[in-house]
């Protein structure tokens, strides 16, 4: 079980490395230079809401990555608009400008295509392994916010 544990933990680092050079491709294709691949997933996972840097950071998965870094050079490249939050003078809230709104919408297709390919998989074992790593998020999700060790009280977390 040990093995499997930490073979599954390498695995899902390089799937999400992976998934990263995908999205660097596919911008090379599009002829997209202005925007990384990291810069690409922030910006999607903004999605047509304005939030906080904050709510930003919680929805995604940018490893190795310095977010507020890859938000100033999406300000300045006119992707995501930011204004002083009504609420809270000392925090930003961002949003898409016109041009991420449309980028959006070029990756969207993009992701789209990847999934109409995907299709031909086996749904189940798709549906199968989002469970699996909801469960392997919850347990480490309980793991870091209560800083708790897990001894045989694990099992139920990973079933």
């Amino acid at each position: 079980m040990k093995e499997n544990y930490l073979e599954a933990v390498s695995l899902i680092e390089r799937l999400h490395r992976l998934f990263l050079e995908v999205i660097k491709y596919e911008l090379e294709g599009l002829k997209i230079a202005d925007i990384n691949n990291v810069q690409a997933l922030v910006l999607y996972n903004l999605g047509n809401e304005q939030i906080s840097i904050g709510e930003l950071t919680a929805r995604g998965c940018y490893l190795g990555s310095n977010v507020s870094y890859n938000l100033q050079k999406m300000i300045s490249n006119g992707y995501i608009d930011h204004a002083v939050s009504k609420h809270d003078k000392r925090s930003c809230v961002i949003k898409l400008s016109a041009k991420g709104a449309a980028f959006r919408k070029k990756l969207d297709a993009v992701l789209d295509r990847h999934v109409a390919t995907l299709k031909t998989s086996d749904s189940g074992d798709v549906a199968n392994l989002i469970a699996t790593l909801k469960n392997l998020e919850q347990f480490w999700g309980s793991a870091t916010s209560h800083r708790t060790r897990f001894s045989g009280s694990s099992k139920k977390f990973l079933r």
